[in-house]
């Protein structure tokens, strides 16, 4: 099954008919294939209206129950996967204002608690200075004013201790020249002095020596829930668990060709002495 932005939404339904029919097919009600399931008839109709999204577990027992052949359960895991994915493209997040997609991601942070940024070409919002930002959507062509502000209100989330943040930024990410060299300084001084914090891990990948793992994209995990995968027009959502495991496993290996700590900061100092001179 091949991965198209445009028809994202349309898997949900699909899955929920296709498991609608696999039950009739089976000559199952409702009822006894909750029994088989060890399921409520109300989660089997709610699964099979398309109003609530089936765990892989939960498909799991409905595939065993109803007795499907492999090529079904390989049709229902494909289906799945891109229930599980939403696409946002950058166009329809101008339209609607980029302050709500701000809102959308305090409230994602607000209620994680656990997050892992990898940051392949530029530096995420919330590590960056005022002038950072405004250079980062001057490109808009709308007044960007309330998504600044919001942008930087959203960073006092680094200092809830009750949160733990790991960031990984390439040396292309802290030193792609969007902002003048003395400006560019002073958000690379900013990485560095968010290294002291105690609940954020920030570490930066030197492009000298041998990586042979090489990342495509920015992405996060959020609670080892949800992925957000970003590019340039647009960021993809995924919340299927396979995607989810593939992505921290991405992040672990990335971590380890990351320096930390006193060795972090000595690069960043290196990198902003280099701006200023």
């Amino acid at each position: 099954m091949t991965f198209d932005p445009e028809q994202l939404g349309q898997p949900k339904q699909e899955l929920a008919a296709l498991l609608k029919e696999l039950r009739k097919r089976a000559g199952l009600t409702g009822d006894r294939l909750a029994r088989r399931c060890n399921m409520s008839q109300s989660k089997i109709s709610r699964i099979e209206n398309g109003k609530a999204q089936p765990s892989l577990l939960d498909l799991e027992r409905i595939l065993r129950a109803v007795v499907a052949p492999p090529e079904v359960i390989e049709e229902v895991i494909a289906l799945a996967r891109l229930a599980n994915t939403e696409w946002q493209d950058l166009r329809s997040l101008r339209r609607r204002g980029l302050e709500k997609k701000q809102t959308e991601l305090a409230a994602l942070e607000s209620s994680s608690t656990e997050f892992r940024f990898f940051l392949l070409s530029m530096i995420t919002g919330l590590l960056s200075t005022p002038e950072y930002i405004r250079a980062s959507i001057a490109h808009s062509p709308a007044d960007v004013t309330k998504t600044i502000a919001r942008k930087l209100e959203r960073q006092e989330v680094l200092y809830d201790t009750k949160k733990r943040f790991t960031f990984i930024l390439t040396e292309q990410a802290v030193r792609w020249p969007l902002l003048p060299p003395a400006a560019m300084a002073m958000q690379i001084d900013r990485l560095a002095s968010l290294t002291h914090l105690p609940n954020v891990k920030l570490g930066v990948i030197p492009i000298a020596g041998y990586k042979p793992m090489a990342p495509m994209d920015t992405f996060t995990v959020y609670d080892n829930t949800l992925a957000t995968v970003e590019n340039t027009t647009g960021v993809v959502i995924l919340r299927d668990p396979r995607d989810i495991e593939m992505h921290l496993e991405l992040f672990s290996t990335l971590e380890g060709y990351a320096l930390f700590g006193a060795e972090a900061r000595a690069l960043l100092t290196e990198w902003a002495a280099a701006c200023r001179s």
